[in-house]
C-alpha cells in the first residue's frame, strides 16, 4: 500500500463510534437562513443567558433583522466587511447575523487589539463599519482608519436593571487600565448607537441573494507566526460545513437540549463557530460570559446544569487545582473538550484524578474553521488530537519533499475538507503557498508537525516554526515542555530556540514555578529534573524563571513573543 493510500484507507473509523459517519452531506445554505431556521423553530426558547438575563430565541431574531434593516439603510451591502470590535454579549451575536443579512462578512477584532493594531486590520479588511464596545471606542476613533459608520453599544443594555453595574466586574479584568465609566463619546454624525438603531428601524432584514460555495461570510485574522496577520476568508458553505461535521462528532448532543458555558472569546474561531455559531444553530442555551471568570462560571455550571463544556489547556490547568472545582459534577456533562493548544499529559492525568472525567482532545485551525479533528467520544486516545471529523481527510508529506510520508512517521500535516477556507484575504502569493494539489486533490499544509499512529489516531508534535535545530538533531518544543509540566513544581513553562551559529539553536526554557516554590527551585535543578527524562540533545541549556509568560488571545503561551523577546534583549 503506497503512503498516500494509507492515509486515504481512513483506519480510524474501525474506532469511532457507530453513530458517526464517514461523511455527511452539508446543505447548501447560507448563515442567515441557519439562524433564521432556528430562531423560528422554537421562538419561546432562551437562547442567552446573559448574567441572569435570558433572551428567547424569539427575541434575537427580532434585535437581528433590526439591526439588518438598519446596517441596509446606512448602506451596508453585499460584499462588505463590517468589523465587530466587541466583547463576548448579545450584541456580538446579533451584529454577526445581521451583517450576514446584508450579505456582508464580518471581521472580529480582539478586544483587547491596541489602536494600531485595529487600524491594521480595518485597513487591511476594507471593512468601513465597525461596531464596537463603547469602552473600545477611544482606539477606533484614534486609530486614524477612515470610516462610514461607527455603532456604539455598552455591555449594560443587555444586563438586569438591578446588575448593571455588574458589567464592571468582568471588564476590569481584561481591561485594568481602562476607565470603566461611561465614556464620553462625542456626537458625530456617523456614530450611532446600537439602542437607537434597534428602536428605530423595524424587524425587516434586507432580502440578499447568497452563493454559500463563493460568498464569503467571515475574515477572521490569524496571529500569525512572523509578520502581520492575514486575513482567512471563509465562505458561508465553509462555516455551515465546520457547524455540520462538527456536530456528527457528538452523537449524543440533543438539538435544543445542550446548555453551553460560552465563555471562549467570539472574535476567535475556537468560540465563533464551536460554541456560538453552531450553539445557536443547534438551538442551544448559551450562558454567556464576557471574560472566564473561574468563579462565576462554576456557580453557572451547576445552577444551569451544564452539558457541554469547551475550554483551552491553560484553563484545565487552572482548574484542576482550583478550591471550587469538586464543586461541579464533571462526570455529568456530555463532554468537555480541549482545543487551541495542545493539551499536556500531566494536565489530562490531574484533571482526571481531581474529577474523575475524562477531557476529549480537539484539533483546528482558523483556515478551517475551528475544527478538523476531535477524538472519538467513545474512545478517546491520551497524547492524540483525535482522528478526522466526517468528510475530512488528512495525511503527512515530507516538508521539504512535499512527498507523503508512510503512517507512522512524523511530517507535515495535510488537510482537505468542505471547511478548509478559500485562500488568505488579499495573499496570492501565501495562499499559493498554503495549497499543494496531488491527483485531483487540493490539500492544505497547516505547518504542523504531526504523524498518524496505527490506528489512525493523530499526534502533535510542534508547528514547524517551532522546530529547534540542535546539531543536526530536531527537538520538539512540545516534548520538552511535557517534562517541564511534569514537574511538580512547575506552573507554566514554554520553550524556544535561540540562534547559536556554533550550533543552530540552543534549547532555553522559560519557567514559571509555583507560588511556595519560587526563588527555592534552581536552574540545575530543572536541567537535572530533564536529564532523567530527556535525550541529552533534548536538555534545555538556558533556563529563565519568570512571574508569567506572555499569551495568546486563547489563553496558551506565545513562542513567538517569547522570541521576540530573547532577539529584542
Amino acid at each position: 500500500m503506497t503512503a498516500i493510500a494509507q492515509y486515504l484507507a481512513k483506519p480510524w473509523l474501525k474506532f469511532c463510534d457507530p453513530r458517526t459517519p464517514a461523511t455527511v452531506e452539508v446543505p447548501l445554505q447560507s448563515i442567515p437562513q441557519i439562524f433564521d431556521e432556528a430562531a423560528r423553530r422554537a421562538p419561546e426558547r432562551t437562547a442567552v443567558m446573559f448574567y441572569g438575563r435570558g433572551i428567547t430565541y424569539g427575541e434575537l431574531l427580532d434585535a437581528t433583522d433590526r439591526l439588518a434593516c438598519a446596517l441596509a439603510d446606512l448602506g451596508v451591502k453585499k460584499g462588505d466587511r463590517v468589523a465587530l470590535y466587541l466583547l463576548n454579549s448579545p450584541q456580538f451575536i446579533i451584529a454577526y447575523f445581521a451583517a450576514l443579512k446584508c450579505g456582508a462578512t464580518v471581521t472580529p477584532i480582539s478586544p483587547v487589539y491596541t489602536s494600531h493594531e485595529v487600524r491594521y486590520q480595518l485597513e487591511d479588511s476594507g471593512a468601513r463599519v465597525v461596531i464596537c464596545q463603547d469602552i473600545l471606542h477611544d482606539k477606533v476613533a484614534s486609530c486614524g482608519a477612515t470610516l462610514d459608520h461607527v455603532i456604539v453599544t455598552n455591555v449594560g443594555e443587555y444586563l438586569p436593571a438591578l446588575k448593571r453595574f455588574l458589567g464592571k466586574g468582568p471588564l476590569a479584568k481584561l481591561f485594568s487600565d481602562v476607565n470603566l465609566g461611561s465614556p464620553e463619546i462625542p456626537v458625530a454624525s456617523n456614530l450611532h448607537w446600537f439602542q437607537d438603531l434597534l428602536k428605530r428601524y423595524p424587524p425587516k432584514a434586507p432580502q440578499v441573494a447568497i452563493d454559500p460555495r463563493k460568498d464569503l461570510a467571515a475574515l477572521p485574522y490569524t496571529g500569525g507566526t512572523t509578520g502581520h496577520p492575514k486575513g482567512v476568508m471563509l465562505t458561508h458553505y465553509n462555516l455551515v460545513a465546520a457547524r455540520v461535521v462538527g456536530q456528527t462528532a457528538f452523537p449524543s448532543f440533543e438539538q435544543g437540549k445542550e446548555v453551553v458555558i460560552a465563555f471562549l472569546p467570539f472574535f476567535h474561531i475556537y468560540g465563533q463557530v464551536a460554541v456560538m455559531l453552531t450553539g445557536i444553530a443547534q438551538g442551544y442555551l448559551l450562558v454567556l460570559f464576557t471574560s472566564p471568570d473561574t468563579k462565576a462560571i462554576l456557580s453557572a455550571m451547576e445552577r444551569y446544569q451544564a452539558t457541554v463544556f469547551f475550554g483551552v489547556p491553560t484553563l484545565y490547568e487552572y482548574l484542576k487545582d482550583h478550591k471550587d472545582t469538586n464543586k461541579v459534577d464533571w462526570r455529568r456533562l456530555k463532554v468537555v473538550l480541549s482545543g487551541a493548544d495542545t493539551l499536556h499529559e500531566s494536565t489530562m492525568l490531574g484533571w482526571t484524578k481531581r474529577t474523575g472525567s475524562n477531557i476529549i482532545e480537539g484539533y483546528g485551525l482558523s483556515e478551517t474553521c475551528s475544527i478538523s479533528h476531535v477524538n472519538p467520544v467513545n474512545r478517546p486516545k491520551p497524547g492524540s488530537f483525535g482522528v478526522p471529523v466526517a468528510n475530512m481527510m488528512a495525511a503527512v508529506i515530507d516538508p521539504e519533499t512535499r512527498q507523503f510520508v508512510p503512517q507512522g512517521q512524523t511530517g507535515e500535516l495535510l488537510l482537505s475538507g468542505p471547511n478548509v477556507m478559500m485562500g488568505y484575504w488579499k495573499r496570492e502569493e501565501e495562499t499559493a503557498n498554503a495549497f499543494i494539489e496531488r491527483d485531483g486533490v487540493r490539500w492544505m499544509r497547516t505547518g504542523d508537525i504531526v504523524r498518524m499512529d496505527e490506528e489512525g489516531y493523530f499526534h502533535f508534535y510542534d508547528r514547524s516554526k517551532d522546530l529547534i535545530k540542535y546539531k543536526g538533531h530536531s527537538v520538539f518544543a512540545k516534548d520538552v515542555e511535557e517534562v517541564l509540566y511534569s514537574h511538580p513544581q512547575v506552573k507554566a513553562a514554554g520553550v524556544i530556540g535561540i540562534p547559536d551559529p556554533a550550533v543552530g539553536e540552543r534549547i532555553k526554557a522559560i519557567v514559571v514555578l509555583q507560588g511556595d516554590a519560587r526563588g527555592k527551585v534552581s536552574e540545575n535543578e530543572i536541567k537535572a529534573y530533564c536529564r532523567e527524562r530527556l535525550a541529552e540533545y533534548k536538555i534545555p541549556h538556558i533556563v529563565e524563571f519568570r512571574g508569567e509568560l506572555p499569551k495568546t488571545d486563547v489563553g496558551k503561551v506565545s513562542r513567538r513573543e517569547l522570541r521576540d523577546e530573547t532577539v529584542a534583549s
